[in-house]
């Protein structure tokens, strides 16, 4: 396990600061460019269980590093989901000349050999998100043992006084993702004692069509009446679960998400999803982004990356953010209020009795 010394958003927003602009170089942004001293690579896991990186992760980014540095770019890819693939967009942007390289693993485990190589070529790797292996030179992230505890918790609450005798499906994120490990970890540490049973517990690889199908094996492993709640260690698979056992006749009963996806604000308005995790997308990809550009000319990161993370003996400089759970309750003070989206993005006609009885106008 990893040991991780944690600092809240406001810190963070206090240690964002302005990085020197170099000289020139760069390209224009986005996958046709070209490597140059000036240019940052931004490589993306997926974009298919979850909106975020295309929506937030990658625009905050290249709007942030523009903002620092006018004559920087940012040269980005989307693996697909697929290592292979993100693996050759990894060496490319090396062979290119690029020096600073953003990486959300998708294998996080299987990149030690490549950063090891890239550092001997004088690469910087930050990564990001999750936690690649071998010797990057940053990490900027969330607490995600915390979002699992978290998410335990609000699936506990959920349950309210039923918490203590309810069986529970846990669905979780990848394996080879460090970050799925450490949800699970921190889910676990709540409901293990939280709850009265936890009878199914498989990944669903993020991929909401492999979801759907375990939770189909649990229906059918256990009956419709088998199970009072279901983890789902995001959005993208709670909503196709919530799919599923609505199919099969199963409803009102909790199920929690995390990346507060619109719909999935949606569904927690409409009563379909007990909660979500908003992890606060634009101080984590600023971060990023400061970071970046540091390493890119040279200045010291540790303004912005005041924490530190203990990773097969290295120590991490790290940028490490809180979560915060969103309920019914809380969604006008949470990701309304922080501006991730307009209150005419969530209450759309069929959301907008929902949205008044939230108080969401």
């Amino acid at each position: 396990m990893m040991r991780r010394v944690v600092i809240g958003t406001a810190a963070v927003s206090m240690a964002l600061t302005m990085a020197a602009c170099g000289k020139a170089g760069g390209s224009s942004s986005n996958s046709a460019s070209s490597g140059g001293n000036k240019t940052i690579g931004l490589l993306l896991p997926e974009n298919s269980s979850s909106i975020r990186y295309e929506s937030f992760d990658k625009p905050l980014i290249e709007a942030k590093v523009k903002a620092l540095c006018s004559e920087c770019s940012v040269q980005y890819n989307n693996a697909n989901n697929d290592a292979a693939t993100q693996k050759q967009q990894f060496d490319t942007m090396v062979s290119q000349g690029i020096k600073v390289i953003l990486l959300d693993a998708v294998n996080a485990p299987g990149t030690t050999s490549w950063i090891t190589d890239a550092q001997k070529k004088g690469v910087k790797v930050i990564a990001y998100d999750r936690l690649a292996s071998g010797p990057v030179s940053a990490y900027v992230s969330f607490d995600n043992e915390k979002v699992g505890e978290l998410q335990g918790q609000a699936l506990v609450d959920a349950l309210g006084a039923n918490a203590k005798s309810a069986n529970v499906v846990m669905i979780n994120g990848s394996e080879t993702d460090p970050n799925a490990a450490q949800f699970k970890a921190g889910a676990h540490k709540v409901l293990d004692t939280g709850v009265g049973k936890i009878v199914y517990e498989q990944s669903g690889e993020w991929q909401p069509t492999v979801a759907s199908q375990k939770i189909g094996a649990a229906i059918t492993a256990l009956g419709k009446n088998g199970f009072q709640a279901v983890y789902s260690a995001n959005d993208g698979m709670a909503a196709a679960i919530i799919t599923a056992l609505k199919a099969n006749g199963i409803n009102n009963i909790p199920v929690g998400g995390q990346d507060a996806a619109p719909d999935a604000i949606q569904r927690i308005l409409a009563g379909d999803q007990a909660y979500t995790i908003y992890k606060a997308y634009k101080p984590e990809a600023e971060g990023a982004a400061t970071i970046a550009v540091d390493l890119l000319n040279g200045v010291s990161v540790g303004g912005t990356a005041t924490a530190s993370t203990d990773s097969a003996g290295l120590n991490i400089p790290s940028l490490l953010l809180t979560p915060v759970v969103v309920t019914k309750a809380n969604i006008k003070d949470t990701v309304i209020a922080d501006g991730m989206y307009k209150a005419s993005d969530i209450c759309t006609a069929q959301y907008a009795d929902a949205c008044k009885d939230a108080k969401i106008q």
